[in-house]
């Protein structure tokens, strides 16, 4: 998925109030997607993710609260999606746009046999 297209994909949370960013990892802890309404401190790319996507195996969901903000992290088909945000946003409305976003993040799929030529 071209990186516009991911950008678009996002608006809806990333316009939430209080919400400062998304980035998404694969299961090996490479930054795959990173978009924030302001430049971050310091850029993620150049931290080594993979031992704390590795502590994230078999967990669905998780909500991590800090004294400063909160993470909302979801397992996706093609790693980790991971909301940066404030304290006071609203968990089910993230949930919410998270479950619109997360079909859009399945892999691609190629055509077998005759069925590529009955696209819908």
């Amino acid at each position: 998925m071209a990186t516009n297209d991911m950008r678009e994909l996002f608006n809806d949370i990333l316009s939430m109030q209080g919400v400062k960013g998304v980035m998404i990892f694969a299961f090996a802890g490479d930054l795959v997607f990173q978009q924030f309404n302001h430049e971050p401190a310091e850029d993620p790319r150049t931290r080594d993710w993979s031992l704390f996507i590795e502590s994230l195996a078999g967990n669905r969901e998780t909500d991590l609260v800090f004294e400063k903000g909160r993470l909302y992290i979801r397992r996706t088909d093609i790693g980790y999606l991971v909301v940066l945000m404030g304290l006071f946003v609203p968990i089910s409305m993230v949930r919410l746009n998270c479950d619109i976003v997360l079909p859009a993040l399945k892999p691609a799929k190629p055509s077998k046999g005759i069925r590529r030529f009955f696209k819908k």
